[in-house]
């Protein structure tokens, strides 16, 4: 089999299930990762069961779990050709304590934003690397400002920060590294205070995927920033 291979983080919902969804029209297959298993499982059965997509439960905080799911999809299919670390957590905070969550839901967040894409990038880049592939970071428009108390904006930061990094290291191995920083996108999880603000679809991010995936072999998209019209910042 010589269709490219595709694997998605965080892929049951949102942007993940977005850009799985235009991968597959495509022509890839589909290894879809994420923490919920039946979502994920009817995704994988919408876009062409076992031959054409796998869903497997990891979080991408279990380096165990992660590189499983690379070993199996490069057994299976023979190799690994584009990823999408996107899978994130997203809370309201305050440091001085004005409402938002508790500090004990800050833990899940910056792991799941920062150490989950900086495993998933470890995982996948040997194979990527054999096939001079592509690694995408979903990061955010909230990691380029300042957002007063917002601990999720200094998390994409961080993600800035690594595609940068990743991107320094991989060069002279052929593969392509792209940084996603979509403005607020309709999904689930979108705090109330920003309900009635300008929103992206999240297929209008996938789009962006696509169009970075969809370039020659000799181009690097580098960052992609895309918001909704009238987005503030």
């Amino acid at each position: 089999m010589t269709d490219p291979v595709f694997l998605i983080t965080g892929a049951s919902r949102g942007i993940g299930a977005a850009v799985a969804r235009r991968a597959a029209a495509a022509g890839y297959r589909l290894v879809l990762v994420g923490r919920t298993p039946g979502p994920l499982e009817a995704l994988a059965g919408e876009l062409g069961g076992p031959s054409r997509a796998v869903a497997r439960t990891a979080d991408v905080t279990d380096w165990t779990a992660l590189t499983s799911v690379v070993a199996e999809a490069e057994e299976r299919w023979g190799r690994l050709d584009a990823v999408l670390a996107n899978a994130g957590a997203s809370v309201v905070t305050s440091f001085l304590g004005d409402g938002g969550a508790p500090p004990e839901e800050w833990r899940d967040l910056v792991l799941t934003n920062v150490y989950g894409p900086a495993l998933t990038a470890r995982a996948t880049l040997p194979a990527l690397r054999r096939t001079q592939g592509h690694l995408l970071l979903t990061g955010s428009a909230a990691g380029r400002g300042v957002r007063p108390g917002n601990l999720y904006s200094a998390t994409k930061w961080a993600v800035t920060g690594l595609a940068q990094a990743i991107r320094a290291e991989c060069i002279g191995t052929g593969i392509r590294v792209t940084l996603l920083q979509p403005g607020l996108v309709d999904t689930e999880s979108i705090p109330p205070s920003r309900a009635n603000d300008p929103k992206l679809d999240a297929d209008d991010v996938a789009a962006a995927v696509l169009y970075a995936v969809g370039q020659p072999p000799h181009v690097d998209v580098n960052e992609i920033i895309v918001r909704p019209v009238g987005q503030r910042n």
